[in-house]
């Protein structure tokens, strides 16, 4: 990808600077970002224009999108567990603000759209879980929101033209992560070395997929896709559970003797809302052409090793 004017919302974010950290040489970047979560030392030294605002105020997002002709569109409460305290927060910066991102493109004529979905648009579904799975029927207030979001991307495609893409990702980790189970872990740690607090009853198991793959993944996928609209699940064919990722954790900052403590949580979830066994089938990236470098296990080993050595200077 390059000679592409492109926004990224959410850009100084976990996902979004590493994707400005791709594409910021050979193309012209534009970040949008409020900085809740994000980090403006993820962006400092990249050849990037930088716009600090927020998505759910449409004026900006409208100035902002002036001869773009790209968006990645990542921006978004990314906490799942928020949802559960404050039932708001998704609605309105996910559902609201992902509309004003595509109003503001319908306005300017932007073309194109990535957007960041999640897996937890399925809910609970069989697995390994394909993109024409339904009903999709989401148990949390932010992958209600993602789908929703997913829903007025097909229709503004529909409608006025827009190419758009959703990614529906597994559980993204790496260096700069700023949430999440391996973030977790080694801030408890960081506080008390002699005992872990695993929330749910450890059992819980997942696809992680290492950042680098979500990136590389997202630009090939929509350089080789033709449709108008579509949707790709993002992830690896493995599971690696709660209790695996602690004991990984807990050698990477080289402890010894830490008492393990789950909480048990609701039939051992780690909260209301958090999806028990995510696995998603990659079979249609793969008919593109598109495969992990890294398995789920292999990414949780990188991301500990990446998180650590960024976490234990703070």
């Amino acid at each position: 990808m390059r000679d592409r004017k492109i926004l990224i919302t959410g850009g100084a974010g976990f996902i979004g600077s590493h994707m400005v950290a791709k594409l910021h040489e050979e193309n012209d970047v534009t970040v949008f970002d409020n900085l809740s979560t994000g980090n403006y030392e993820f962006i400092k030294n990249y050849k990037v224009k930088f716009i600090n605002r927020d998505i759910t105020n449409f004026e900006d997002i409208k100035s902002a999108m002036k001869d773009i002709d790209l968006v990645f569109h990542f921006a978004a409460n990314p906490d799942v567990r928020k949802g559960e305290k404050d039932s708001n927060v998704d609605l309105k910066q996910n559902v609201m603000g992902t509309f004003n991102v595509l109003e503001s493109m319908r306005l300017n004529d932007v073309e194109d759209i990535i957007f960041s979905s999640s897996s937890t648009v399925y809910g609970e579904a069989p697995i390994p879980t394909r993109e024409d799975f339904g009903p999709l029927e989401p148990i949390s207030f932010y992958g209600a929101s993602k789908l929703a979001g997913e829903a007025y991307i097909s229709s503004f495609s529909h409608i006025f033209g827009i190419k758009g893409i959703s990614f529906r990702f597994a559980n993204v980790i790496g260096p700069r992560g700023t949430h999440g189970v391996i973030y977790d872990f080694i801030n408890k740690l960081k506080r008390n070395n002699n005992e872990l607090e695993i929330l749910g009853d450890g059992t819980q198991s997942k696809s992680y997929l290492y950042i680098d793959d979500c990136i590389s993944g997202m630009v090939y996928l929509f350089e080789k896709d033709t449709k108008k609209y579509d949707e790709f699940n993002l992830g690896t064919e493995e599971l690696t559970n709660v209790m695996d990722i602690a004991k990984i954790v807990v050698k990477t900052m080289g402890l010894k003797n830490v008492k393990f403590r789950t909480t048990g949580g609701i039939e051992g979830r780690g909260w209301k809302g958090d999806i028990k066994t995510m696995l998603l089938s990659i079979e249609k990236a793969k008919s593109f052409g598109w495969k992990p470098k890294y398995s789920s296990s292999e990414a949780v080993e990188l991301a500990a090793k990446n998180l650590v050595e960024e976490l234990l200077w703070k």
